[in-house]
């Protein structure tokens, strides 16, 4: 089991997930953007704009997929 915070995963939080895998872990981040999205919550809104124009960019969401897996992997296990 490993922790990572919403920010480490690239949010606008210090909100704490525990998960096995990194597949776990982003859908973690992931329930939690869609809670904040439905709140309208501005820092994660502000987090959400950045994120979407990523994704504009051709590979740039993958790219910044394995960087945060890579992140989860070195981290040591709870």
């Amino acid at each position: 089991m490993k922790t990572m915070t919403c920010k480490q995963l690239g949010g606008a939080c210090d909100e704490v997930f525990k998960a096995d895998t990194f597949e776990e872990m982003a859908q973690l981040s992931k329930q939690h953007g869609m809670a904040m999205f439905q709140q309208q919550e501005p820092a994660h809104m502000k987090v959400m704009a950045e994120m979407s124009q990523l994704m504009q960019e051709p590979g740039a969401m993958q790219a910044y997929m394995d960087k945060k897996r890579k992140q989860f992997d070195a981290l040591p296990d709870d």
